[in-house]
């Protein structure tokens, strides 16, 4: 198996023996992260155990997006999208961001009424998402062989190149003076009065003020050695990317059974936009209760798994001596066997509506495994039990659209600046507190 072919980040051989903040996980998140820091001055090391980018970050769709976001992410995504507006420009390469308009299809009134309940809580935030109908869609989706009965469609969301957006980021972090080293898993930390006083890599010891973890679908594990109970399952996701191909709309889709956006290559991104594989891993059993609510709202969506992960999955939850090899060591990306199943049906079902993907060439599929939290929003948080530590994980298939403002935000939550935007509803003490965090329903 091999995931999608990630631009390259040059590897920085020198360890730092000290930095203010040392970020654990090469993503869009903790390379946004890095640059926010670096751009203040921060000393800053992020250390990835394997490449930039190499596990969800460049296996999403590349969506970024408003429409259809949990109302406690709205506030987030807008200043995010206005990153992503002038990221070209402000990490001096190409993203493949562009504006390019979203559109979620409506097939039923039933799908009608949650779009318009989501138009509801998004209502106060003025944004430009909208139901449209009849000849607008026609005119958005061209060559479309049966028409849905409306869509509730955004023109100011877009769509980047997730293979080419974080290493951009972390190349731009890199000039702005942070340290960004591959190849070099984080095994642990060093505490000293109980505050975050070291990161314990694989190549030695970095002293620091603050740890960030940002490592996406390992954050559990890692955090779980600390003492810190952190609800967070995985989900698998597969895509399919095609050749270029003429005559397939511009604007991204979502439906029930298939999802599309243009590559910046002019091939496109294909996905069952209504299929993830949930493992059943010994987590699953730990955080029943917590994932329960989900669970009854979206059964549907949700395929469960018995497979190999369950076994991986508890022979490696033991704590590791910060001397010997860590799990982050002996699987350096995680690369999980697409489901060609769910992606070839998804061509199949989009060249039913849209001749023009009978032409379509599959060229690679890949899958990736989504860090999912019990209300599908994610933890960006100072952690009270252990000063200095700072989480960012759990975004639930969110994260790369919302990626440049959580970095932001992560930023503004290290050095105690004003954040972007209100933290509370990312809070890690809303699993503690008696909140019982739940999905939104109905949209």
């Amino acid at each position: 198996m091999s995931g999608p072919q990630v631009d390259t980040v040059a590897p920085t051989d020198q360890l730092p023996a000290e930095a203010e903040v040392v970020i654990v996980g090469g993503g869009i998140i903790g390379t946004s992260t890095a640059l926010f820091l670096a751009q203040r001055g921060v000393s800053v090391v992020l250390c990835e155990k394997g490449h930039i980018a190499g596990e969800q970050s460049s296996r999403n769709w590349g969506w970024v997006r408003k429409t259809r976001r949990d109302p406690r992410e709205i506030p987030l995504v807008i200043e995010s999208l206005r990153l992503w507006e002038r990221m070209n420009e402000t990490v001096e390469a190409e993203t493949g961001f562009r504006t390019t308009g979203i559109l979620f299809a409506a097939e039923t009134d039933e799908d009608v009424t949650r779009c318009e309940t989501w138009l509801d809580y998004a209502r106060p935030y003025q944004l430009d998402a909208r139901l449209i109908s009849g000849a607008e869609l026609d005119a958005l989706m061209p060559g479309a062989s049966k028409m849905w009965k409306a869509a509730l469609y955004s023109a100011s969301d877009g769509r980047a190149e997730p293979q080419k957006a974080a290493p951009a980021v972390a190349l731009a972090a890199r000039r702005a003076g942070a340290v960004i080293l591959t190849d070099c898993a984080v095994r642990g930390v060093e505490r000293t009065g109980g505050r975050i006083s070291a990161a314990v890599t694989e190549r030695g010891t970095i002293r620091c003020k603050s740890l960030v973890v940002a490592g996406g679908a390992w954050s559990r594990r890692f955090v779980s050695d600390l003492g810190l109970r952190l609800p967070q399952l995985k989900v698998r996701a597969s895509v399919a990317r095609t050749a270029p191909l003429d005559g397939v709309p511009e604007t991204a889709l979502w439906c029930k059974d298939a999802a599309f956006r243009k590559r910046l290559d002019g091939g496109y991104n294909i996905a069952d936009g209504f299929a993830n594989v949930a493992p059943i891993t010994p987590d699953s059993f730990r955080f029943f209760n917590d994932f329960l609510p989900v669970m009854k709202m979206d059964w549907e969506a949700l395929k469960l798994r018995l497979d190999s992960r369950f076994v991986q999955e508890w022979r490696e939850a033991a704590p590791v001596p910060l001397d010997q090899t860590s799990p982050y060591e002996k699987v350096r990306v995680l690369d999980p066997k697409p489901d060609s199943r769910f992606t070839r049906g998804a061509v199949a079902s989009l060249a039913r509506r849209f001749p023009a993907f009978n032409n379509a060439r599959i060229v690679q599929e890949w899958a990736g495994m989504i860090d999912v939290m019990p209300d599908v929003v994610p933890v960006i948080s100072a952690v009270d039990e252990v000063p200095g530590l700072v989480i960012a994980t759990g975004f639930s298939g969110h994260g790369f659209g919302i990626g440049p403002g959580a970095g932001r935000l992560v930023a503004d939550i290290v050095m105690g600046t004003s954040p972007i935007v209100d933290p509370t509803p990312f809070r890690f003490s809303r699993f503690t507190d008696g909140s019982r965090p739940q999905p939104v329903s109905g949209i």
